[in-house]
């Protein structure tokens, strides 16, 4: 591939509060096709606007052209008393269906890895649908493994 192609191709950048009806559009399109999650543009808002405000607290990438976001990786930041320091809950990572199964994913994937390594995290943890075998086959090419630890969780509902 020549120089121009890449420099003209999709590239991955921090996506900014501009960006925030098109990665709405990402999380409702993602939400729509889980069973335990409901879409709901407020909340996604909100919830994007928290991490985008605070990156202290995480970090969105985007992968983009210059017209449009083609995929989205949003990654939360904790420490793990277990691990001894900083550590990294991938939260979302959704490619806008028109560009599925053309790469996509495993760059934005593979960008996260990177980042977490240059920056020192200790580990990356994600959570994916139990029934996807997909979902989980595609991790598992990027060196993700599955862990004994069952999630639980108690969601309070806003009053």
């Amino acid at each position: 591939m020549s120089p121009t192609a890449i420099a003209a191709g999709p590239r991955i950048e921090a996506a900014t509060i501009e960006d925030m009806p098109q990665l709405v559009e990402l999380l409702v399109d993602l939400f729509e096709a889980e069973e335990e999650f409901q879409p709901d543009r407020f909340k996604q808002e909100q919830g994007l606007r928290l991490i985008l405000e605070q990156p202290t607290r995480g970090r969105i990438f985007v992968l983009r052209t210059d017209h449009t976001l083609i995929g989205m990786v949003n990654l939360l930041f904790t420490i793990s008393t277990a691990e001894g320091g900083f550590v990294i809950l991938l939260e979302d990572l959704v490619i806008h269906p028109n560009h599925r199964r053309q790469g996509y994913g495993g760059v934005l994937l593979e960008h996260v890895i990177q980042f977490a390594r240059k920056k020192k995290f200790k580990r990356i943890t994600l959570l994916t649908d139990r029934i996807s075998e997909e979902s989980q086959e595609f991790f598992n090419t990027h060196g993700f493994t599955k862990s004994p630890m069952i999630p639980m969780r108690i969601v309070f509902d806003s009053e």
